[in-house]
């Protein structure tokens, strides 16, 4: 595994986002998220899943608590697509960009993604990555940048909303993971 990357704080303060920057339907995720260093619950949340994940095997990867639901490894593919796609409507609202961003269909990234053919290791590994290029995104944003807004999905965002749904998101699957899917394995 990877070294962790040391995190500089910024200089300034990245407050929590307010109602108006996000649809409501994401308050399920930054409710989720306690207190206001979104950088550090970002990059906490980065070990916290290697831990839960790196001593699996790939039969737990396969693993699905009921029929028809997502396996683990589809569970951790779809994580990482979202924080993708998430990253990337950051980075194209703190860059100015007012292109409205389409929505996409989860279940369709899931079923086309690769997920069941590849090892479960492989998979935490990329996870890692992601995080890991999603925390030096944003720790390079300035103050402005965080504040921006955009729409993605017919909703108006703002950056700082963006990050604190990426985290809660990965938190939500977490914590199902762990209750659904470990906690007897």
């Amino acid at each position: 595994m990877l070294e962790p990357a040391v995190i500089t704080p910024p200089a300034y303060t990245v407050a929590r986002p307010q109602a108006g920057e996000f649809a409501p339907y994401y308050d399920r995720y930054i409710s989720l998220i306690h207190g206001d260093d979104i950088l550090g619950t970002l990059d906490q949340q980065r070990r916290d899943t290697m831990l839960l994940l790196s001593c699996r095997d790939d039969q737990d990867g396969d693993f699905r608590y009921a029929p028809e639901k997502w396996s683990a490894k589809e569970v951790l593919g779809h994580v990482c697509d979202t924080e993708r796609v998430f990253a990337y409507r950051a980075l194209r609202i703190a860059r100015a960009d007012a292109t409205p961003l389409e929505g996409f269909e989860q279940d369709d990234y899931v079923r086309n993604g690769p997920f069941a053919q590849r090892p479960l290791a492989d998979q935490v590994e990329d996870f890692i990555a992601v995080r890991r290029a999603t925390l030096s995104l944003l720790r390079n944003l300035d103050e402005a940048a965080w504040l921006r807004r955009g729409t993605a999905n017919k909703n108006e965002v703002s950056v700082r909303a963006l990050a604190y749904i990426i985290a809660g998101h990965e938190l939500h699957h977490r914590r199902i993971l762990e209750e659904k899917y470990f906690a007897e394995r």
